[in-house]
């Protein structure tokens, strides 16, 4: 009997995002899902050297790579749309709920336990998962100031109410990869290359 499971996956790479407003680079679901789970991985080994904690990075990787999964069947609802009232959250949650049981079908019985975790948050990965969300909206910045680099001013307010989500979410690790890290998202390849 054959799986359509990892053949839905691999469907990722048409799901654009960022659908309501004009990109000067198109960036689809595949490649956003990669960003998350590298910066993820970063925020939890800060967590663990300079924080003191002792959480799975890796862990955090792979939940990140299926975070948004599900949108392979419900596409990449806009944010201004998901969040715009608590009716039409939850109802979006149904629906996300739903794509993530038809997705976890299409696996063998004996790989669907190895799986559910990834679409379904368990409170064992609880701390995991906000480091995935602050990784998320970290990506969701970055994309914003490459649009800039790229002259696309349709990024700036999307820059600001991102950055402000992030400071809001009061994680030290998220705020020390900001400080560290993002500034050097503004420079060139020649200036990167010249920096190490």
């Amino acid at each position: 009997m054959s799986s359509s499971f990892f053949a839905l996956l691999s469907r990722m790479k048409y799901i654009n995002r960022w659908a309501l407003m004009r990109n000067a680079h198109a960036e689809n679901l595949s490649e956003h899902s990669l960003d998350v789970a590298v910066i993820a991985h970063a925020l939890v080994l800060l967590h663990n050297k300079r924080f003191g904690g002792s959480l799975n990075a890796e862990r955090a990787a792979v939940l990140s790579l299926f975070h948004d999964a599900p949108e392979i069947l419900t596409g990449d609802m806009p944010t201004p749309v998901k969040y715009y009232n608590e009716q039409v959250r939850d109802a979006y949650r149904v629906v996300e709920d739903s794509a993530c049981r038809t997705i976890l079908s299409m696996l063998p019985d004996d790989l669907k336990d190895e799986y559910t975790d990834f679409f379904f948050q368990s409170e064992k990965d609880s701390d995991l998962w906000k480091f995935v969300k602050a990784a998320d909206k970290i990506c969701a910045l970055i994309k914003c100031i490459e649009e800039k680099k790229a002259g696309n001013t349709e990024f700036a307010s999307a820059a600001e109410s991102t950055l402000r989500s992030i400071k809001e979410m009061n994680l030290p690790e998220a705020n020390n990869f900001i400080e560290e890290f993002l500034p050097d998202f503004e420079k060139t390849l020649d200036e990167l290359k010249n920096n190490g």
